[in-house]
């Protein structure tokens, strides 16, 4: 999948795509319907498949000060896209310029000018332009006047009726239920990033861990996972091996902030520095503070032992 993330890297032979347009937080299932249409039309018309997507995620521009409440961040958001078969993806920066485009500006020029797409999807509640004064029905008819297509998909619903939605998927996490944000997804829910360097605590107590931090992604309840991780490149990348991990701030040992510490079975790698996905498959138990280390290695291994059980490892 190729990345451009500026409407000057837009080369003639980048135009004529059949383009999803939206902020896809997640990539969720309503998502992946609006790209599984866009496919199919893209493969009607033997054209590449594009995603049009921003960054930072809007909300974070025009609320800077807000917790933190992403799903995925751009890398992986990136991952994600290129696994449903996505040959483009124009990841445009969302600055105050941009938050100025009106709307008719950002179908004509954006679109229509820089982009040339032979066709754009978007989702049943797509608004777009300064003051999100573009609605959907403006896009199709606009479109149609320059000379290309435009769809709206319907929204896609739960077996209980509600729409799929990222604030759901957000409060599942927070209220430490892994397994449904899945079903949201369409697959885990992943943290992902560069592993930092530790104290190497745990490998004193027989549990060496590979440490990330949340960065701007929102904070599932705190407490212990079963898991998966895979390396995001280089040797090994792509293959997911089962583990077990921690959320939170490590109160038996007094650290600060919030970390993830992840100690993957049956491995001895050497992980500082590489990237890496960690998906949260199930929830164990919540964070809790023990007496000390002694105690806290013997609910490490229970918890390893219960991590083993879910995850048939």
């Amino acid at each position: 999948m190729e990345i451009l993330r500026t409407l000057g890297a837009v080369e003639p032979r980048h135009r004529g795509a059949v383009a999803a347009i939206g902020n896809f937080d997640g990539v969720h299932l309503g998502h992946r319907a609006v790209i599984g249409e866009a496919a199919r039309i893209a493969g009607d018309l033997h054209a590449p498949l594009a995603v049009l997507t921003f960054e930072p995620h809007p909300r974070m521009f025009f609320q800077p000060d807000a917790a933190p409440f992403r799903l995925t961040s751009a890398a992986g958001r990136a991952a994600r896209l290129e696994e449903l078969g996505v040959d483009l993806l124009f990841e445009l920066p969302f600055d105050d310029a941009f938050a100025h485009v009106s709307a008719e500006g950002f179908v004509d020029d954006v679109l229509h000018g820089a982009l040339g797409p032979r066709h754009v999807v978007v989702g049943y509640d797509f608004n777009f332009g300064h003051r999100r004064r573009g609605t959907t029905d403006m896009l199709i008819e606009r479109a149609g006047h320059l000379g290309f297509g435009a769809t709206k998909v319907a929204a896609v619903h739960e077996s209980d009726g509600a729409v799929y939605s990222s604030s759901r998927i957000r409060q599942c996490l927070t209220e430490g239920d892994p397994r449904g944000a899945a079903s949201l997804l369409g697959s885990p829910w992943e943290i992902d990033g560069p592993v930092e360097q530790g104290d190497r605590r745990g490998r004193t107590i027989g549990f060496p861990t590979a440490n990330l931090r949340l960065g701007g992604l929102i904070c599932p309840r705190l407490g212990v996972y079963a898991v998966r991780a895979a390396l995001t490149e280089g040797d090994g990348a792509g293959s997911w091996m089962a583990g077990v991990a921690n959320l939170g701030v490590r109160p038996t040992v007094n650290d600060r902030g919030v970390l993830l510490e992840v100690h993957l079975f049956d491995r001895d790698i050497d992980l500082y520095g590489r990237g890496l996905r960690v998906r949260l498959v199930d929830f164990i138990r919540p964070e809790r503070k023990f007496g000390g280390l002694e105690e806290l290695k013997a609910q490490i291994a229970a918890d390893a032992a219960r991590a083993r059980e879910i995850l048939g490892a």
